[in-house]
């Protein structure tokens, strides 16, 4: 008797259907929460010892395994034992477990996906309609969640990169905020590069609170002050250079015009600010801009997109670069404020 799997398998294109797969990305999540990985480094196990020490029933976890066989993750040396490969190393360790467990942070960004239809429909983010909450409201309600998507954008995501300034010229640099900078790894980089600076970090107070073992750690703490505040509002004045690393990309152009005109403002008459990423000179971005789309309504913006958003909120491009990782570096100067007569 054919099943209505088996009727869907033979009428679509190989292709088509490998496309619409999602047994091996959930299947991929579901070894990561279990911990299966780090359940195999000592050597091949038996699939009754094996479910018993993730929590799993041994059926349902062989089949699992072996739809990531098939994919190339694992292996089955002997029927019903498996074993690591060199493949299914990388679900090993903080990055994997941070972004993909289904009971963290990487579930919240897997269940998302949920709401595709509706954020295409609407042009607008629809993650409170599986969550019930927005994006950043959700983070906010669920502190063990949030931590993990600190440890993602913090040093378990690659080392900050220090050199945010596009000429790399510190001669005139002596004071740096970090808006939106999360628990600090870019600013404790940057105050242990260049021993003369002093930082402020900006983000929320929940999360400018876990960056004291941060700035501790890399020996900065007497050079490194936090502003626990939304930095929609008016920031720190008169610093000479002001950051937003990794922050663009996750809001939409009004609430990126807010920013940026409130980066402007402070950093008058004289600051730098710079956008380290979220604007791209790759033309193929769809997957991370369908993901901020998703989650938060943002996107990356091309060049032209950002100097027009940018002059909106008082900047001008100045200078544009790119650091070893990549991530694109936009450096801006403030206009003049304009007088009550010229408004």
């Amino acid at each position: 008797m054919r099943t209505r799997c088996d009727t869907l398998t033979s009428v679509a294109d190989p292709d088509l259907w490998a496309l619409t797969d999602l047994a091996t990305p959930w299947s991929v999540h579901v070894a990561v929460t279990l911990r299966v990985a780090e359940q195999l480094t000592g050597g091949p196990r038996e699939i009754d010892a094996l479910a018993a020490a993730c929590g799993a029933d041994a059926d349902a976890l062989a089949r699992v395994l072996r739809q990531l066989i098939g994919r190339g993750l694992f292996e089955e040396p002997a029927p019903g034992r498996f074993a690591l490969n060199e493949a299914a190393r990388m679900l090993l360790g903080p990055p994997a477990r941070h972004g993909l467990d289904l009971d963290g942070f990487g579930g919240r960004m897997a269940h998302a996906w949920g709401s595709l239809l509706t954020a295409v429909r609407t042009g607008r983010p629809a993650y409170d309609t599986i969550f019930g909450r927005p994006y950043w409201d959700d983070l906010a309600a669920h502190p063990a969640i949030a931590a993990d998507f600190d440890a993602l954008m913090g040093p378990g995501h690659g080392a900050p990169d220090p050199r945010v300034v596009a000429d790399d010229d510190w001669s005139h640099i002596r004071t740096v905020v970090d808006v939106g900078g999360g628990t600090g790894s870019l600013l404790a980089e940057i105050l242990r590069v260049h021993p003369t600076v002093r930082g402020t970090l900006v983000d929320l107070p929940e999360t400018v609170a876990r960056s004291r073992d941060v700035f501790a750690a890399a020996g900065v703490s007497d050079r490194a002050s936090v502003s626990g505040q939304s930095f929609f509002d008016p920031l720190p004045p008169g610093r000479d250079l002001y950051i937003a690393s990794r922050v663009l990309a996750n809001w939409p152009d009004r609430e990126v015009r807010v920013l940026l005109a409130r980066m402007a403002d402070a950093a008058r008459p004289s600051g730098r600010v710079v956008i380290a990423g979220g604007v791209t000179f790759d033309v193929d971005r769809a997957a991370p801009e369908l993901l901020m789309l998703v989650l938060v309504g943002g996107k990356a913006r091309t060049l032209e997109e950002f100097r027009a958003l940018a002059r909106d909120a008082g900047l001008n491009v100045v200078a544009t670069g790119q650091l070893q990782s990549g991530q694109s570096l936009v450096e801006c100067r403030p206009a003049p404020a304009l007088t009550a007569h010229e408004r």
